[in-house]
């Protein structure tokens, strides 16, 4: 049974937080348990809000649909910069590695060959 006590906050008990997110409920007391849904254990049973498992869910979206969220009964919209220019860092640390090297005049060894004979 769902309960509402002041403003509009409707909380969900184990089994209706599992029908709204269409998953078995060990599944959700388990992952409630572990810290990856937000959920809350009071005396003996567990309550989940449902803006909580909303948010939830649509942290579970691919990432292009997450271009535009709704919240609050407001829309927030990613906003991506057009001009940005990436600074810093490296593709491979072999690659860090080589370059320090380069820059400190250290000498660099040949790799061995392979001593296999056929």
């Amino acid at each position: 049974m769902s309960f509402s006590r002041g403003g509009d906050v409707r909380t969900f008990a184990l089994t209706e937080a599992a029908e709204f997110l269409k998953m078995h409920p060990e599944e959700v007391r388990r992952r409630a348990r572990m810290g990856q849904l937000p959920g809350a254990k009071a005396g003996k049973r567990w309550v989940f809000i449902e803006d909580d498992l909303a948010a939830y869910l649509r942290a579970l979206y691919a990432p292009s649909r997450q271009a535009l969220r709704v919240t609050l009964r407001k829309e927030v919209a990613d906003c991506h910069s057009t001009n940005a220019v990436a600074r810093g860092g490296f593709d491979s640390p072999l690659r860090a590695a080589s370059e320090l090297d380069a820059l400190l005049g250290l000498a660099i060894k040949p790799k061995p060959k392979s001593c296999t004979t056929a």
